[in-house]
């Protein structure tokens, strides 16, 4: 049974850092292609960030570029979220999915979803 528990989010303010945490369980992390995405609120759901499953290489949204960076610890089998120089509209639920089939560009379709951590970017 393939589970991804987010942990990681909170208050955080502007120019701050914050790291989000993905648990994933059920399946190996190296055998599926596997993201962050947020939605904030009045929006819709938005790819963040994408590893790869052919050659691991990370994806970015532009907005998030030079700021956030993934990474997946295989022995964990857990997916990070490094997020630094935070900006108020970062604002969102972020989301961690996975899917064995898709790449990191059909990532709105991903199969598996966990159930979300809020982060706020605030004074």
């Amino acid at each position: 049974q393939v589970q991804l528990v987010e942990s990681g989010g909170g208050l955080v303010q502007p120019g701050g850092s914050l790291r989000l945490s993905c648990a994933a369980s059920g399946f190996t992390l190296d055998d599926y292609a596997i993201g962050w995405f947020r939605q904030a609120p009045g929006k819709e759901r938005e790819g963040v960030s994408c590893i790869s499953s052919i050659d691991d290489s990370p994806h970015y949204a532009d907005s998030v570029k030079g700021r956030f960076t993934i990474t997946k610890d295989n022995t964990e089998n857990t997916l990070y979220l490094q997020m630094n120089s935070a900006k108020p509209e970062d604002t969102a639920v972020y989301y961690c999915a996975a899917d064995p089939w898709r790449l990191c560009h059909a990532g709105p379709q991903f199969e598996y979803w966990g159930q979300g951590t809020l982060v706020t970017v605030s004074e």
